[in-house]
Order: C-alpha cells, then sequence, then structure tokens
C-alpha cells in the first residue's frame, strides 16, 4: 500500500516513484499547502491542471475547525476537500514554531490559545497523531518540536530530546496501516545533534524521514551546510522529506544531496500578492510597466493563464482589487514549481544535472527577489 521506490540517480540526487492508497508520486515531487483543506483560491480541477500529484493539509488549524470528527464524518479528508490524490498531513509542530507568543510547550505537549476565538487547546503527540489518524491522509507526521534560530545549544538539545520522545509516542499511537508514518529530524544548525536525532529515529523505525526547523531565517549557505550531513544519515531506500523549503535554488540544492519532498507556501502566498515565478527571475504584477503589456506571464509556459491571458490585463485585475488576479497568478506559479520539478526528474533521469542552472536563471537570484511580500497562508 505504502511503497518508495527510486528509478534513477545522478550523484547524490535521485528520482523516484512514492506509491501511496491515493495514488503514485512522482519525486523529487513539490506539495502545494492547503493549510485549512483548501490550497487557496485553486479549485481541485485547477490544482490537478498544473501537474501537482501530493498536497499538504494542516493538523493544527482542521482540529480547530471544523474538527477531526467532522471531516471523519464527512467521508475523510480526501473527500472533504474534493482531492483524489495522495495528501499529507503536518502534525502541528510548526505552530509551535510559529506560534510561540501564544503557546506553552512542556515534556507532555503544547498548549495553545486559539487564534479563533482565544481558546485554550492542547496538542499531545497522542493527540496528533489521532486527529491524523481520523483525518486519513496518506502520509502523516509525527509530533516535533521545531527550534528557533539561532538557538543555543542547551535549548536545541531540549527540542531534540523531547522530539525523540514524541516521536515514540507518536509510533505506538499509531493506529492505521494505511498512513505511512514519518518522522522528524531536528537539532537547529549544530550537525552532530542532527545525526544523533536521525539515528534515533532510525531505531524507532518510520516509514518515511523529514528535516525540519530550516527555513527559518537561516541563510542558503547555512541551510546546505546542515543538511548535507543530516541527509547522509537518513536512510536511502526511504523518502527525505524537508520541511517547508521552496524557493527554487533551495529546492535544487537540496535534490542534489538526496531530498526528495518539498512543501511551502510560496507559489500561492506570492500569487496572491502580485509575485509571479518565472525562469527569467520574478515579475511583480501591479507595476506600471506591465499596464500595455500583451504577452503571458510566461512566454512558453502551458497554464491556463498563459494561454489566455495578458499581463496588461493581470495587473488591471489586481488593480481593480478583482479577486480573479490572486487566482491565475497563483495558478501560474503553482505550474512554473511542478514545471520545474518535472524538469528536475528528467534531467536527472538523463544524467545532465547541470543544465539547471542555464534553464532557470532565477536560480542565480537572491532570496529577497525570489520571496516577495507575503500575507502568509
Amino acid at each position: 500500500m505504502f511503497e518508495f521506490r527510486v528509478t534513477h540517480v545522478d550523484g547524490s540526487a535521485r528520482r523516484g516513484v512514492l506509491t501511496t492508497p491515493h495514488g503514485e508520486v512522482h519525486t523529487p515531487v513539490f506539495m502545494p499547502v492547503g493549510t485549512a483543506g483548501s490550497v487557496k483560491g485553486v479549485t481541485p480541477n485547477q490544482l490537478a491542471a498544473t501537474g501537482t500529484e501530493m498536497i499538504l493539509a494542516n493538523t493544527y488549524h482542521l482540529q480547530l475547525r471544523p474538527g477531526p470528527e467532522a471531516v471523519r464524518d464527512l467521508g475523510g479528508l480526501h473527500r472533504f476537500m474534493g482531492w483524489d490524490g495522495p495528501i499529507l498531513t503536518d502534525s502541528g509542530g510548526y505552530q509551535v514554531f510559529s506560534m510561540a507568543p501564544i503557546s506553552r510547550i512542556t515534556d507532555e505537549g503544547v498548549e495553545f490559545r486559539s487564534h479563533i476565538d482565544g481558546a485554550t487547546v492542547q496538542l499531545t503527540p497522542a493527540g496528533a497523531t489521532r486527529i491524523q489518524n481520523l483525518l486519513g491522509a496518506d502520509v502523516v507526521m509525527a509530533f516535533d518540536e521545531c527550534p528557533p534560530l539561532p538557538g543555543a545549544r542547551p535549548a536545541l538539545e531540549t527540542a531534540v530530546e523531547r522530539t525523540l520522545r514524541w516521536a515514540a509516542e507518536c509510533r505506538a499511537a499509531h493506529q492505521r496501516s494505511d498512513q505511512a508514518l514519518f518522522g522528524i529530524v531536528q537539532g537547529g544548525l549544530e550537525v552532530p545533534l542532527r545525526q544523533r536525532c536521525a539515528a534515533a529515529l532510525q531505531a524507532l523505525g518510520f516509514d518515511g524521514y523529514a528535516v525540519g526547523g530550516l527555513s527559518v531565517g537561516e541563510t542558503h549557505e547555512q541551510m546546505v551546510e546542515v543538511l548535507g550531513p543530516t541527509i547522509a544519515a537518513l536512510p536511502a531506500d526511504q523518502p527525505r522529506y524537508l520541511m517547508g523549503v521552496g524557493m527554487p535554488r533551495d529546492i535544487l540544492a537540496a535534490v542534489c544531496l538526496g531530498v526528495d519532498m518539498f512543501d511551502c507556501v510560496l507559489p500561492t502566498r506570492n500569487g496572491r500578492n502580485g509575485f509571479a515565478f518565472t525562469a527569467a527571475g520574478p515579475l511583480k504584477m501591479r507595476n506600471e510597466r506591465h499596464k500595455l503589456d500583451e504577452a503571458p506571464l510566461e512566454p512558453g509556459c502551458d497554464c491556463e493563464t498563459c494561454a489566455r491571458f495578458s499581463r496588461g490585463y493581470i495587473r488591471h485585475l489586481f488593480n481593480a482589487g478583482e479577486m480573479l488576479g490572486p487566482t491565475l497568478t497563483s495558478i501560474h506559479n503553482l505550474r512554473f514549481y511542478q514545471r520545474f520539478m518535472a524538469r528536475i526528474r528528467e534531467l536527472i533521469a538523463q544524467g545532465q544535472w547541470a543544465r539547471m542552472v542555464a534553464e532557470f536563471p532565477i536560480l542565480a537570484l537572491g532570496e529577497a527577489d525570489e520571496r516577495g511580500a507575503g500575507d502568509g497562508e
């Protein structure tokens, strides 16, 4: 029911197939984020048309509304969302990091104040696992503590020990054989801590392994420096997932090190803010220079947006406050990412990895250029 098979290798980069109860996923794969059970502004059919094979939803947010029992009673997450393909749910552990001002961490779990109504919410390893069992995603994540960066060594050690203890509790609480359970490697920018965490997780035994706690403020170079030895410490015959990383040059560097799975809000978050990804570099769609431009967002792109609409029209939609503008730009950005990943897979199979930078000049851009303005997901 759940299987991972590597089909091609080029250096440390690899191409593979992840088989789930809801279909195959070709890796390296990029997963759009549907935090509350929806990839913002995009229908499932539009999402599928971009080439998306797998998406991500969020345990914490679905716990608050409509509640995991409601999702279960409405047929499970796939039917609830109208998405027939594979789904991964994160455990809510990232909210420990992102909602630090309204949360309290103990060895038992995390206590939040709901961002919706201020009510107290408890999330424990067993509880997060139960919620994900009820939601019914194909891949579920162990509950972890994601420490902020830069972090002092004692705080990072505490987070790693807590992550390992919680991972064991998640392993014991997991009830569904049709869901793959992934462990999450933490350790900040401390390579020995990362390696120790990776080894301990393997001793527990998981269906795949994720690297968390990156893309939280470190530089590209720091990410690569930590990621290399961390990935090398993970099993070669199981999927490796780098959580929350989505800038194209970060994805490419991580694939070179052997990462198979990625997720990020960048395509849709930036799309809603008038920021379009292209191979040549970003476009800011509110700019005056697009006013009379009849060209598509990206010549040669086969998405619905580029096939039918001009830059001038999309700029008009943003300036007029029309919701179609964010939708069209998000569709293009999602297709850009899926074309990017498809080309990565193709070049790995051909052993021509070095061609990526020449084909995608955006890979040479800095972080500020790629990120654009964001409003959260």
